[in-house]
């Protein structure tokens, strides 16, 4: 389901119930079961066959939902956690600056709920290869399980592992490690070791305090890695909202407007009275009806830290690139 895509719903797909940007669930297809949400029932049966993105009604017909095709960005928003995970603001970042691409082969450490797992499964397919590693065992368990369901086991091998003691088991194998670890440096030396040993590599450690980076930071200088830097993604929220956009007519206009009425507060009635009489009244300038535009603010203050970046470039050992 998530390396490639199809047209038609069927019998065990996996879906996204689409009911609003906040409320969405994910639903594996069985034309026996129900899904009932506050909009009412939908059978399942009842969605097989549609295309995805289908609008889908409830029995009451009160209430609709529709139906999306899974994607790794979906995958993040509905997923079952099992631990803290990463969003698309800091995935797209790491799989941008780790250069991964259709064919590469990827270190990632640990897997957690398998957030990032799926998009770089997306990212290196169809002829690269994802080797994750989780410490807990239950974890990767569910997490290989998963994987399985989602039709992307070939792409990926998951390990029950603690890195930071036994390393990976990879030697001169991969192009991109990520390290999402509680202390990223005591498997630096393993991550060189595991790095294509005649090419450039790139490294990433996920870190949510700066004592860690620091720390990071030395271990990697001390292992020969170069251009070691540290980033933060943050997101800016921005308000939008509608506004008046006068042109230079409507504010003459307005000027007008105003002038007039102020003169004719200091004529007292009995003026307005006569030049009624004789129909001389002066014609009072109205305002146009005034256009709008669409504008958005920044927020003030940004908030939201998840963790820091520290990237690397890995340096070939052998003369020839």
């Amino acid at each position: 389901m998530f390396a490639g895509y199809k047209k038609y719903i069927e019998h065990g797909d996996l879906v996204v119930a689409y009911m609003s940007r906040d409320s969405m669930v994910p639903l594996m297809i069985d034309q026996n079961e129900t899904y009932n949400n506050k909009f009412g029932s939908f059978k399942h049966k009842d969605i097989i066959g549609k295309e995805y993105g289908s609008k889908v009604v409830s029995h009451t017909g009160k209430g609709f939902m529709y139906i999306l095709h899974p994607t790794p960005e979906l995958w993040t928003l509905v997923l079952p956690h099992r631990t803290a995970i990463l969003y698309q603001a800091d995935i797209s970042y790491i799989t941008t600056l780790l250069d991964i691409k259709p064919g590469s082969k990827v270190i990632e450490s640990g897997t957690g709920s398998g957030s990032f797992s799926h998009s770089l499964i997306r990212n290196v397919a169809p002829t690269g290869h994802l080797y994750t590693f989780e410490y807990h065992q239950e974890r990767a368990t569910v997490a290989a399980q998963e994987f399985k369901d989602h039709g992307i086991s070939d792409l990926v091998t998951i390990e029950c592992r603690d890195v930071c003691k036994t390393g990976f088991g990879l030697k001169d194998l991969v192009h991109a490690v990520f390290l999402d670890l509680p202390a990223p440096w005591e498997a630096v030396p393993f991550a060189k070791e595991a790095f294509k040993q005649n090419r450039l590599g790139r490294i990433c450690c996920f870190s949510p305090c700066i004592e860690q980076v620091q720390r990071t930071c030395m271990a990697l200088s001390e292992h020969g890695f170069a251009e070691i830097k540290m980033y933060e993604v943050l997101m800016k929220n921005h308000e939008v909202r509608t506004m008046s956009a006068p042109t230079v007519a409507d504010a003459i206009a307005s000027t007008k407007l105003i002038l007039s009425k102020k003169r004719k507060s200091r004529e007292e009635s009995q003026k307005l009275e006569e030049a009624a009489n004789a129909n001389e009244a002066e014609e009072v300038p109205t305002l146009r009806e005034i256009p709008t535009m669409t504008v958005s603010k920044p927020a003030a203050e940004v908030r939201g830290h998840t963790s820091y970046l520290t990237f690397a470039t890995f340096i070939p050992v052998h003369e020839n690139l």
